[in-house]
């Protein structure tokens, strides 16, 4: 029997779903939760096999951070995320964090189950074009002779942030030049942060400097 956990902050999405996996016989869900705070308390009381994650949830802890603090605490849960992003920064993203898998909402439900048994049987799972996508990249850094890095982990904005954080920039200044607020930037700086592996500000801005990201105008 497979345990399982669905988190969105959209009470019918989590009903549709229940009323899905309830016809399964092999499958059980054991609990629900609308955001990130609440899906981790429930994980750590429940031990699903599988959580099935939303990426948005815009009143609560996001489903990406809180991926990342599920496999932390609970490194034998496997993680699907079910999202309407197809995307891909929002897809490295997630199997950065530890997601075991990433199929979108509007996915056949064949689809949904096969990703499910997958992931639980401690396999990835990937929809088809996702998977294709993240090939193609593999081999063009291949092509150019390129290592996957740990700085290419981080998204287009991690990186802005990074740069105005390395050359003495505080969290408002940084969200008044990028017109963010500033718990996005204190998001996004503990993101990357964990990303690289730092832990100080001088560690950062020694990697900053590796990377040649101090230019100042």
């Amino acid at each position: 029997m497979i345990t399982i956990l669905i988190v969105d902050d959209h009470a019918l999405v989590r009903s549709g779903l229940l009323t899905l996996l309830s016809d399964k016989e092999h499958m059980e869900v054991v609990g629900e939760a609308a955001e990130g705070d609440e899906a981790i308390a429930k994980a750590m009381a429940l031990k699903p096999d599988v959580v099935l994650m939303d990426l948005s949830m815009p009143h609560g802890k996001d489903g990406l951070t809180a991926t990342s603090e599920l496999k932390k605490l609970l490194p034998d849960t496997s993680i699907l995320i079910l999202t309407m992003h197809d995307d891909d920064e929002y897809l490295f993203r997630a199997i950065h964090s530890g997601a075991s898998g990433y199929v979108l909402k509007n996915a056949p439900h064949e689809e949904l189950i096969t990703a499910i048994q997958t992931i639980a049987d401690g396999n990835a799972y990937l929809y088809p074009t996702a998977t294709k996508r993240l090939m193609n990249e593999y081999l063009e850094k291949l092509k150019h002779g390129e290592n996957a890095s740990t700085y290419d982990s981080l998204s287009d904005r991690e990186k802005e942030v990074l740069a105005w954080i390395a050359k003495g920039y505080g969290n408002k200044e940084i969200a008044e030049l990028l017109v963010i607020s500033v718990k996005t930037v204190e998001t996004h700086k503990s993101n990357l942060m964990e990303k690289l592996g730092l832990k100080t500000r001088p560690e950062l801005v020694k990697f900053a400097l590796k990377k040649g990201l101090l230019h100042f105008e």
